[in-house]
């Protein structure tokens, strides 16, 4: 229920023209308003503590100006209806003077009145007053009747002209009555004890209005007239016991309540840690849960038991706030380095470099493993950034892996497809003409791409071995076939996974025989020297002046070798 709510009901019945008729449901809603107020400020405490955990700001709920605005409508009406019982009362009282008056009249006209017609004239006088007289004090108003009731029997008996109507009048009054009783015996079958007693006020009403009836049919019917009311009353008697004990069992469970309590109050000191306060929390809410499922007590020991157990939760509440004011800094700077976390994983979770950045998130994981924990309500908001940041990443790495392991298939097949060409190749006549398809060969399975870790060693072997048997079949002489050779060596060294490692042993071999070569011809020069000074060595000069052109020559090969083989 809204809280205007409860203004606007307290204000409609407030305005009720029977103030009386509306005074039960005004009081039930008090009570209910009293435990919505308990309940929403229990709410506003929790929202404010977990706010303070959270460490953001929270405005709490003033309810006073709410609850001055109902008891200020409350207050008016008890005075209204304070004011309607005086009236009431006095109305009543003198009511009941002018009721005794009538019956003095009354009396005084069965004992003077000789003329029948004048005696019946007043008697309808009187009666038209007292039926428009109203109530009297419900002390007086039983006795009252009767002797009225009285009264009217001997008036009756007494008048020789009713004597004619008297049988009619008693027949119909009879069936009156025993209609009476037949409506309060269906009382009983009402569930709602209001609507019984209300109706019963009625029926009692209508009963003591209608006149006399035989006196041979009187007592029977006044008893059992008088038995189905005491039936009525006994059922809301019982009622109202039963209630009263409801009452009682419920004002036990809360004093148990209170109790248990107590018990979360005394231990508050040995509360040392968020998690003991938040299983103390946690049980005092459960308390707090099952008290408004209890049910009212008496309406005094009801508002004592409530108001000790809502100051104890006051204190608990009040002394649990001053400890998580304590830690809230400790938890702030934590806080505050798992947020630098977070924003260093949420800064990375994009990278393509999958092993670096791999290497850099789960360095950071290990980091949020040492820092410790930033309080219930930040940490797992924070945790789940930084999961949720990691998991991106991951995810993502693992969907481009798979995706590259299908291609690696893919390019396998391509490249056992060529394989297999290569195999049932036939070397043709035309030399300049294999030369090309062997080349094409190689471009092709080069260019076919990565294969599994697993194939590529077994995969470059088959296709190395079938394209060098091909070039073995080539007849190449001289330096045409060493530049040939070695071109087919570079382009199968390309299709190896390894190339860049074979391209860089390949480079420096060549410049080791660089060197060689360039060792020897200065040896050779040097040689040359003392055959200069000799009789008869032009012989081994020549000899040392071509090996010097030869390594020469050589050294040249080897330098367009070297830049035969790609930069890798």
């Amino acid at each position: 229920m809204e809280k205007n709510t409860f203004i606007e009901e307290l204000e409609k019945l407030a305005q009720n023209e029977d103030v009386l008729m509306a005074s039960r449901e005004v009081n039930e809603l008090k009570v209910r308003f009293d435990d919505y107020i308990l309940e929403e400020e229990r709410k506003d405490q929790v929202a404010l503590l977990n706010a303070q955990a959270e460490g953001i700001a929270y405005d709490s709920i003033d309810f006073k100006p709410f609850k001055d605005a109902f008891y200020e409508i409350y207050s008016v009406y008890k005075a209204k209806r304070k004011e309607v019982i005086d009236a009431k009362n006095a109305v009543e009282t003198e009511n009941l003077k002018a009721k005794k008056a009538l019956m003095t009249q009354l009396k005084d006209v069965i004992e003077n009145e000789e003329n029948i017609g004048a005696a019946y004239g007043a008697y309808k006088e009187i009666h038209e007053k007292w039926k428009a007289i109203g109530d009297i004090p419900r002390e007086q108003r039983d006795q009252i009747q009767q002797d009225y009731s009285r009264l009217l029997e001997v008036f009756f008996y007494n008048m020789k002209i009713y004597r004619e109507l008297k049988d009619h009048d008693l027949k119909r009054n009879y069936q009156l009555k025993l209609a009476i009783v037949e409506q309060i015996e269906q009382l009983k079958n009402k569930q709602s004890i209001r609507d019984i007693e209300t109706s019963l006020k009625t029926i009692q009403n209508e009963w003591e209005e209608v006149g006399p009836v035989a006196n041979e049919e009187w007592e029977k019917l006044k008893d059992n007239y008088w038995a189905s009311v005491r039936e009525i009353y006994e059922k809301i008697n019982l009622f109202y016991d039963e209630r009263r004990t409801t009452l009682l069992e419920n004002l036990e469970k809360k004093k148990a309540h209170l109790i248990t309590t107590k018990a979360i109050i005394d231990a508050i000191s040995s509360y040392d840690s968020v998690k003991t306060w938040e299983d103390a929390t946690k049980n005092l809410l459960a308390i707090q849960e099952n008290w408004k499922t209890i049910g009212f007590g008496p309406r005094k020991e009801n508002e004592e038991v409530w108001q000790e157990f809502r100051a104890m939760c006051d204190d608990f509440f009040a002394k649990k706030k001053a400890f998580f004011g304590t830690i809230q800094e400790k938890f702030t700077k934590i806080g505050d380095q798992k947020q630098a976390l977070v924003d260093q994983v949420i800064a990375l979770k994009g990278s393509t470099d999958w092993k670096a950045t791999g290497e850099k998130i789960v360095a950071l994981q290990k980091q949020w493993k040492t820092i410790g924990h930033a309080g219930q309500k930040l940490e797992q908001k924070l945790w789940s950034d930084f999961r949720g940041a990691c998991d991106t990443f991951f995810n993502a790495r693992q969907k481009h892996f798979e995706e590259q392991d299908k291609q690696l298939e893919v390019n396998l097949l391509a490249k056992q497809t060529i394989i297999q060409a290569v195999e049932s190749y036939v070397v043709p006549e035309d030399k300049k003409q294999a030369l090309a398809d062997l080349k094409e060969f190689t471009t092709s399975f080069n260019t076919a791409g990565r294969v599994p870790l697993k194939d590529k060693d077994s995969n470059y072997l088959a296709f190395k071995k079938a394209i060098d048997s091909h070039y073995s079949k080539l007849k190449l002489e001289g330096q045409e076939k060493d530049q040939v050779f070695f071109q087919a060596r570079i382009d199968t060294l390309s299709s190896s996974p390894e190339a860049s490692r074979l391209f860089a042993k390949e480079k420096a071999e060549i410049r080791q025989q660089i060197e060689q070569l360039k060792g020897d011809i200065l040896q050779y020069e040097n040689n040359l020297g003392f055959f200069a000074k000799s009789k008869g060595a032009d012989a081994l000069r020549k000899d040392v002046e071509g090996k010097i052109n030869h390594s020469k020559n050589k050294i040249d090969s080897l330098i367009r070798k070297l830049k035969m083989i790609p930069n890798e």
